[in-house]
C-alpha cells in the first residue's frame, strides 16, 4: 500500500484530506508542522508528501529542498490558499512534483497523487540501477587483500578526485580496466561517458578513425562525418588498453591530444 504524509497546520483541511485520500486506498500518515513532517519522514517512507507552504514553523516551499536531499524517491506536492507565480517556480526549482491552490485541488489532488507515484516508481528504479553499475564498477569490484593491492587502491582513490591523465601498468588480465571504471565512477566525471577501446585490436587506419574520428570524404569508404572516441568521451572517461601497442606515429598524436 503506498504511504503518503500530510503536512498542514490546519486540522479540519488536513483531516478532510486525509479522509478523501484514504478512501482512494491509500495509508495516510499527518503532521501539523516541519519538525513533526521532517521526524515522520525520518521514520517511515512515504512515497508521496502533500505539504502546505506555510507553516507555523517553515516554509514548505524550502521544505521541499530538505526532504529531497534526503529522501529523493519522495515526490512532493505543495499546497497553498495563495498562490503565486514566483512560489510556484521555486518549488518546481526545488524539487516539487507539483504546486497547487487549496480550493482548486479537489478534482485534481488524486490524480495528481497517482501520475506521482508512477514517477516516483520511476525514479527508485533508476536509483537503484545507479547503485548496481556503483557496486560493479565501484572499487568494491578489486579483488585482493594484499598489501600491494591495497596501495593501488588507495593512490587510485586519490587520482580518481583529480582532473588528470592516469598511466595504469601491468600484465594483461591484472585488472587495468576495472581500475580504469573504478576511477571512473568515483570522479566527478561519473555523470559522462566511460568509452575504452583496446589499441591492440585495430590496424593503424581503423584505430586513427576510431579515436579522432573523420569527415566525410577523407579516405575511401568515409561515407559520413564520424565523431571519434575523444569525442564521444568529452568530459567523461577515455580507456586506451594496450596502449604500447599503439604504432609510433599515433601515439605522437595522441601526445598533442593530451
Amino acid at each position: 500500500m503506498n504511504k503518503i504524509l500530510i503536512i498542514d497546520d490546519e486540522e479540519k483541511l488536513r483531516n478532510l484530506m486525509a479522509r478523501i485520500i484514504s478512501l482512494e486506498g491509500f495509508e495516510v500518515v499527518q503532521a501539523d508542522n516541519c519538525n513533526s513532517g521532517l521526524k515522520k519522514a525520518e521514520q517511515q517512507d512515504f512515497d508521496i508528501i502533500l505539504c502546505d507552504v506555510k507553516l507555523p514553523d517553515g516554509n514548505g516551499v524550502e521544505l521541499t529542498v530538505v526532504l529531497k536531499e534526503k529522501h529523493p524517491a519522495t515526490e512532493i506536492i505543495l499546497l497553498t490558499a495563495y498562490g503565486n507565480i514566483p512560489d510556484g517556480v521555486q518549488a518546481i526549482k526545488n524539487g516539487a512534483f507539483d504546486y497547487l491552490v487549496k480550493g482548486d485541488d479537489n478534482n485534481k489532488i488524486i490524480p495528481l497523487i497517482h501520475k506521482a507515484i508512477e514517477k516516483g516508481r520511476l525514479t527508485k528504479r533508476i536509483l537503484n540501477l545507479e547503485s548496481r553499475v556503483d557496486a560493479k564498477y565501484s572499487f568494491s569490484a578489486v579483488i585482493g587483500e594484499s598489501k600491494k593491492m591495497q596501495e593501488a587502491v588507495n593512490l587510485a582513490k586519490k587520482v580518481a578526485s583529480v582532473d588528470t591523465t592516469v598511466l595504469l601498468t601491468g600484465e594483461t588480465g591484472t585488472g587495468k580496466e576495472v581500475f580504469a571504471n573504478a576511477i571512473h565512477q568515483s570522479s566527478n566525471r561519473k555523470d559522462k561517458s566511460f568509452v575504452a577501446i583496446n589499441c591492440s585490436a585495430f590496424s593503424h587506419d581503423l584505430l586513427e578513425s576510431e579515436m579522432f574520428g573523420h569527415k566525410a570524404g577523407a579516405f575511401t569508404g568515409a561515407l559520413k562525418d564520424k565523431k571519434g572516441l575523444f569525442e564521444e568521451a568529452d568530459k567523461g572517461t577515455i580507456f586506451l588498453d594496450e596502449i604500447g601497442e599503439m604504432p609510433i606515429d599515433l601515439q605522437a598524436k595522441l601526445l598533442r591530444v593530451i
